[in-house]
């Protein structure tokens, strides 16, 4: 049966259907859809985004504490998100230690906690209330230099000089730990309980401290030099 045979077998003209009539149909079905579909876009979403207080976040909780930053006390009011690293540079305006990557992987911002050498910026300032922080401007006796301050400077630690504070920090850290006789990876024997300062341990221990300028060798030598290992 064709398309333009009635089915009835009466061919009046009204039945034929033809390319031309289809496409028509359908333009005229589009443009009669058109303001409806314009406006279903244009109309809010419902649900919460509909009402902009219902997904407002909460407002940021500060926490007052206390930290002995160098040997003085410092009391300030932080966000409970905000890293040590961003609270001595932005809320105590104390620049030496630097920031880095910020993700824990270059040592940059490395300081003393209670004596022991932490990335500042892996941690949060609120969980030290009370506790000692030494970042690179504590660290000389007035005019006095740290003994490591001095071999950086004697044996040119540095070149562009960013890492340096980090270097020195967790150097200073590193001998403290030497001093105890905490082993390292590379250690040969654990059971000793003194530690031989090689040059094999002083790169291990300062793995974590990276200069994109690679002074390592003159590093190491200023390390071995303030540690009293000469070779």
């Amino acid at each position: 049966m064709k398309f333009e045979d009635h089915p009835h077998g009466v061919d009046d003209g009204a039945s034929r259907l033809t390319r031309r009539a289809m496409f028509q149909s359908g333009a005229a079905l589009a443009g009669a859809h058109a303001p409806l579909l314009a406006h279903a876009q244009s109309a809010p979403a419902a649900g919460p985004a509909a009402n902009p207080a219902a997904v407002a976040e909460p407002p940021p909780q500060r926490m007052p504490l206390q930290l002995e930053i160098n040997g003085k006390p410092q009391r300030l009011e932080v966000d409970t998100r905000t890293t040590l690293l961003d609270a001595l540079r932005e809320n105590l305006r104390m620049n030496g230690t630097k920031k880095g990557c910020d993700h824990g992987q270059c040592g940059a911002c490395t300081v003393l906690i209670e004596g022991r050498r932490t990335n500042a910026c892996l941690t949060l300032a609120v969980m030290h209330d009370g506790q000692s922080v030494t970042t690179i401007e504590g660290l000389a006796q007035g005019d006095t230099l740290h003994p490591i301050q001095q071999a950086f400077l004697d044996h040119d630690g540095f070149q562009c000089g960013y890492c340096t504070p980090g270097q020195i920090c967790s150097a200073a850290g590193m001998l403290a730990e030497v001093k105890l006789g905490m082993p390292s990876h590379v250690t040969r024997d654990l059971a000793a309980g003194a530690v031989t300062l090689t040059e094999a341990e002083i790169r291990e221990r300062m793995s974590g401290n990276l200069c994109r300028c690679s002074a390592y060798p003159n590093i190491v030598a200023a390390i071995k030099e303030a540690a009293g290992a000469r070779s």
